[in-house]
């Protein structure tokens, strides 16, 4: 209570703590308990700003008490104290059950928080869509629309587990409220303890004195190159486009089937090996030519299960695999010069990690830990889970290690950028309404505030490492969208990697926008010159 009088709701201000050491008679002491004193201090007053928006743990006779809907009752949970339960039969003719619980919009507006929840299951049926099924979900009206944010929660028969989501709630937010229970799926879900709270789920985290990119030029602008070394293509992008860098993937294709192939790790072995000579080539052609490479490992070991999940975090021999590689490929590529870092993992997805594993922010501190022991220094690049989006930032915690690149990836909103992909509607145009909310570049800047933050607060660099549009979006907009986003990476200092360059033609720049037409252009495209004339202004590394 002390610290929160002192502290008040921005409890940030040292000498704020210096006054209740002086109150509390410290400065009597030796200078070491004094100065002791006064950082515990501080960390409790750090602690004060995670302020409780909402809880509710369903103990007492009203624990149902400013719920509205049906469908649901309290029982008691193994081992004490009570829980919410949902359950959603057959024979309902309602499509979902749930419960809603109005939230103080005013307390959220503007705001990061965090979203956590207890949640069981037993036999929750599959999800005709990705957003269906088990809820945990926060529903906020805005002028311009609705957003869902909601836990990531699993479909089947689970034990209880705690989920956390941080959310960016729109400073427009006019109301809000929390919806739990079961949405297109049967079966029974329980839920306790969910409550919301401003801030991260964690406090603190480790600011850098320096920040380092791992590099001396002002910008590292490129693109994503591979999987397949073809060197005509490797000399068109650096000799006559000019990118001064290219993310270069160990990627295993076609990559849907690759999601099942790497679980077999004698083969994942066999494939990685044909992988590293490609590279090998790459690395000799980028020192020649005075290019950096970033060495990406696109495909973990263990491959990926259902929702993109890493298996690599539900069994022990993948983890362990994941060392064992970037073992190798250190030993491989240490000392080269061409090789500015190395990437841990594509687009990490842990899910719900299983007992004794290392969660994502714990394996790649020990991936680094690997190959810092062979190359001391070496730049390594992590990005956030889930897929690497920059919202990402907002949950995970920087790694208490020097020289890390943390990089995201762009492609928001995905109706856009994907249109047309596995069956996916077509017709989106931007800057316009999408998916109910205006999107242009200052919509843009808002999602991308993350990673900004994250770079301000903890003086890290950020690295887009992949961002793009598909070419047969109508009215010439993948254009203005790679122009609009350029301009904000530009803005923020951020090194950026276009995709991609002769990988698919549905990402190509040098192709048309006339999905029918499966040749590249006879003339350079809008998007092509707009890449170019960005890499013309590129300073290539001393080698």
């Amino acid at each position: 209570m002390w610290c929160r009088t002192l502290c008040g709701s921005s409890p940030k201000d040292p000498w704020r703590a210096v006054v209740l050491v002086i109150l509390q008679g410290v400065w009597f002491m030796a200078p070491a308990a004094a100065l002791a004193v006064l950082l515990v201090s501080l960390s409790a007053c750090a602690r004060a700003e995670r302020e409780p928006i909402f809880h509710a743990d369903f103990e007492g006779a009203e624990t149902l008490e400013g719920w509205s809907g049906s469908g649901a009752g309290v029982v008691d949970r193994d081992g004490g104290g009570r829980a919410l339960v949902i359950e959603r039969t057959d024979a309902q003719a309602a499509t979902s059950v749930v419960l809603r619980h109005d939230l103080p919009a005013e307390a959220m507006a503007g705001r990061l928080i965090t979203l956590q929840a207890a949640v069981k299951a037993e036999d929750v049926s599959e999800r005709p869509r990705s957003w269906n099924g088990v809820k945990v979900m926060l529903v906020l009206d805005l002028a311009e629309g609705r957003r869902y944010p909601q836990l990531a929660l699993d479909v089947g028969t689970y034990d209880w587990r705690t989920v956390t989501r941080t959310v960016r709630v729109p400073a427009g937010t006019v109301a809000a409220t929390l919806v739990l229970g079961l949405e297109q799926v049967t079966g029974r879900a329980w839920f306790d303890d969910v409550t919301i709270v401003q801030g991260r789920p964690w406090n603190g985290g480790r600011r850098s004195e320096v920040m380092d990119r791992g590099h001396d030029l002002p910008r590292l602008r490129g693109a994503m190159h591979g999987p397949t070394f073809v060197e005509e293509d490797f000399r068109t992008l650096a000799t006559e486009w000019g990118a001064n860098h290219m993310r270069w993937q160990l990627n295993w294709v076609p990559m849907r089937q690759a999601r099942e192939w790497a679980a077999d790790l004698d083969a994942y072995d066999e494939w990685l090996a044909r992988a590293l000579e490609d590279c090998d080539r790459a690395v000799d052609l980028a020192e020649e030519l005075g290019v950096l490479l970033l060495i990406d490992l696109h495909c973990p070991p263990g491959g990926r299960a259902d929702g993109g999940v890493c298996r690599m975090f539900r069994e022990q021999r993948y983890q362990d695999k994941l060392l064992e590689v970037w073992d190798r490929i250190a030993r491989r590529y240490q000392g080269r010069r061409s090789v500015w870092a190395y990437e841990i993992v594509n687009e990490p997805v842990e899910g719900t990690v299983a007992e004794g594993l290392l969660d994502w922010r714990e394996l790649s501190g020990a991936a680094i830990d690997v190959i810092r022991a062979i190359e001391p220094g070496k730049p390594v690049v992590v990005e956030p889970g889930p897929w690497g989006g920059p919202a990402g930032f907002d949950s995970f915690q920087p790694l208490d290690i020097d020289g890390i690149v943390y990089s995201c990836h762009v492609y928001v909103p995905h109706q856009f950028t994907h249109q047309g992909v596995h069956g996916s509607e077509i017709g989106v145009v931007y800057p316009g309404e999408i998916g109910g909310e205006r999107w242009d570049q200052e919509r843009l800047r808002e999602a991308l505030q993350p990673a900004r933050d994250y770079q301000l607060e903890f003086n890290v660099p950020i690295y887009i490492g992949e961002f793009s549009a598909i070419r047969w979006a109508p009215d010439n907009s993948a254009y203005r969208y790679l122009r609009d986003a350029i301009e904000l990476f530009e803005e923020y200092e951020w090194d950026w990697a276009y995709h991609a360059f002769r990988e698919w033609s549905g990402w190509s720049v040098e192709h048309t926008t006339d999905a029918g037409n499966p040749e590249p252009s006879p003339t350079q495209t809008d998007r092509e010159r707009l890449l170019r004339s960005w890499f013309a202004l590129n300073e290539r590394p001393q080698m």
